[in-house]
């Protein structure tokens, strides 16, 4: 998972300590933000590099 470029729900789930389904909402929260500075964003996928920042986690 360290290496990973993007995450998925399970991941998310994990990081943020919430359920799969909360996790989905996470992710479709920030693609929204994503997608309206104009990126291209991934159904169902989160890029690691956004949440960790929108989350305030240092690695």
């Amino acid at each position: 998972m360290s290496k990973d470029i993007f995450l998925r729900a399970e991941d998310v789930s994990k990081i943020c300590d919430v359920s799969v389904t909360k996790a989905y909402n996470i992710i479709r929260a920030l693609n929204d933000e994503l997608k309206e500075k104009g990126y291209y964003i991934l159904s169902g996928r989160v890029s690691k590099v956004y949440l960790y920042e929108r989350l305030n986690i240092k690695e």
